[in-house]
């Protein structure tokens, strides 16, 4: 009578499957991870959203402006809205003191200081000093609305994010020949 010693061997025993559930440390950590990047990334645009707002609106209204002049043709009240629309959104982006006592002149150099290039001073931009607050408009010519409203759209998008004009540069004002100097 020989024994079969492998029959009392039992059959493969395979073990419990792995659970999906609760997961593993490391899936904790990445989840905590990635909840915690999707959060600051959402404040972050959430937060160039809203410093965007006031250009924007800007915009918006440099478009009404426009509309106003079409349908009025008063080159003045234009001329007085652009300036004060500018004058609005520079108070907004730059320190008060180096804004709210411009005018003439300083305004349009200051102007090109922040984005206008010289285009202020010494293109059709010099209508914004002459035009908007004169009786009669002085010895100026008329000043093209479209390209005054170009200048103008392009200072409000040069002046768009206070965040990134902050570390660009540093303003300054300028000098009496309207140059930035250090």
């Amino acid at each position: 009578m020989t024994m079969d010693p492998l029959a009392d061997l039992r059959d493969w025993h395979f073990p419990d499957p792995v659970a999906w559930w609760p997961p593993a440390p490391g899936w904790w950590l990445l989840t905590t991870f990635v909840l915690l990047l999707a959060a600051w990334l959402a404040r972050r645009l959430v937060r160039r959203h809203q410093r965007g707002a006031p250009a924007r609106r800007a915009l918006r209204e440099l478009s009404a402006l426009r509309a106003g002049l079409a349908a009025n043709g008063d080159i003045r009240a234009y001329a007085a809205g652009l300036s004060g629309l500018l004058r609005r959104l520079a108070l907004a982006r730059f320190p008060r003191d180096q804004v709210a006592g411009l005018i003439g002149q300083a305004w349009l150099d200051f102007l090109d200081a922040t984005g206008g290039g010289r285009a202020f001073r010494q293109g059709p931009g010099q209508a914004l000093a002459g035009l908007a607050f004169s009786g009669d408009g002085g010895d100026l010519d008329r000043p093209d609305p479209d390209a005054l409203a170009e200048l103008v759209a392009t200072w409000i998008r040069a002046n768009r994010d206070p965040a990134r004009q902050a570390s660009e540069r540093r303003l300054e004002p300028p000098d009496h020949e309207g140059r930035t100097g250090t």
